[in-house]
C-alpha cells in the first residue's frame, strides 16, 4: 500500500505526480493553526467491546497542493506502530486519466482497478488484469487463453519500452508461483507489493499505444488528405 506520511515519497492521488509529501497545518477549534500531521482518535468506552482507536494523518501534495486524508487502525501507542493498511479518504476517487479513445468496456474494468487501488490492491489487480486480457485479445489479437501466453505473444509485436514492462507484470506478479494470475485472471488472491499499480501503468502504455496514437494519425492523415485536395493534388495513399 502506498504511504501518504508526510516526508514519505510516493505518487500523488491528485496530480499523480511523484513527489515528497509536505506537512498541514491543521485548524483546530479554538481556530488557530498548528503545523501537525497525525491526530490519535479513540472511541469512547463501550462495555463488552475493544475500544476503537484509528490514527487521521494529513499531507499536501507540494506539486498541485491537493490534500490527502488517510485513515488507520493503531493500538494503544502514539507512535508510528499501526495494526492494519492505510486507507486513503481523501481524495474519494483516483485522479489517474483514461484516454477519450479507450472503448468503455474496457474504461469500466480501468476505472474500477484505479478507484479501488488504495481500498484493495487484491481486487484493482484482478480488474487489471482483466482488463489488460482484453486489450491484449482485441487490439493485440492474441488469440492464446491465458493471460501469461497473450503476453508473450503480444510482445515481439510492441515497441521495446512497452513490452519490457509488460513483460515485467509476470515477473513482478510472480505469475511462476501463481499460475491463477494467468488461467483466472480476474480472480481475486494473494499480490505482491506493487503489483497492482504497475498493471495500470503498463496499461496506461497500451492505451496510448493501442487508441491514443492511431487515432493522433488518422486525424494528422485526414488533415493532410484535406490539404491536398484543395490543392488539387491526389490524397495521400492508405
Amino acid at each position: 500500500m502506498p504511504n501518504y506520511r508526510p516526508n514519505s515519497t510516493g505518487k500523488c492521488p491528485h496530480c499523480l505526480t511523484s513527489v515528497r509529501f509536505e506537512f498541514v497545518p491543521v485548524e483546530t477549534s479554538s481556530s488557530s493553526f498548528q503545523t501537525i500531521s497525525t491526530i490519535y482518535i479513540s472511541a469512547p468506552h463501550q462495555k463488552d467491546k475493544e475500544v476503537e482507536k484509528v490514527t487521521l494523518t494529513t499531507a499536501a501534495c507540494p506539486e498541485c497542493g491537493g490534500l490527502i486524508l488517510t485513515v488507520e487502525p493503531r493500538d494503544n501507542s502514539f507512535g508510528v506502530s499501526q495494526l492494519g493498511n492505510e486507507y486513503i479518504i481523501w481524495p474519494l476517487r483516483s485522479a489517474r486519466p483514461i484516454p477519450k479513445e479507450v472503448p468503455e468496456h474496457i474504461r469500466g474494468d480501468y476505472e474500477e482497478a484505479a478507484l479501488v487501488l488504495n481500498l484493495s490492491t487484491k481486487a484493482s489487480a484482478a480488474l487489471s488484469r482483466r482488463c489488460l486480457q482484453a486489450v491484449l485479445r482485441e487490439e493485440g489479437k492474441a488469440t492464446q487463453r491465458n493471460l501469461l501466453d497473450q503476453i508473450e505473444a503480444v510482445i515481439p509485436k510492441l515497441p521495446s519500452h512497452i513490452s519490457d514492462s509488460i513483460d515485467a507484470i509476470r515477473n513482478i506478479g510472480n505469475f511462476a508461483a501463481h499460475p491463477t494470475k494467468s488461467e483466472t485472471s480476474g480472480e481475486i488472491i494473494e499480490v505482491e507489493p506493487g503489483e497492482a499499480e504497475w498493471n495500470l501503468e503498463v496499461l496506461d502504455m497500451l492505451f496510448d499505444f493501442y487508441y491514443v496514437q492511431p487515432t493522433k494519425a488518422r486525424e494528422k492523415k485526414k488533415a493532410l488528405d484535406e490539404k491536398l485536395v484543395s490543392a488539387g493534388k491526389p490524397p495521400m495513399k492508405s
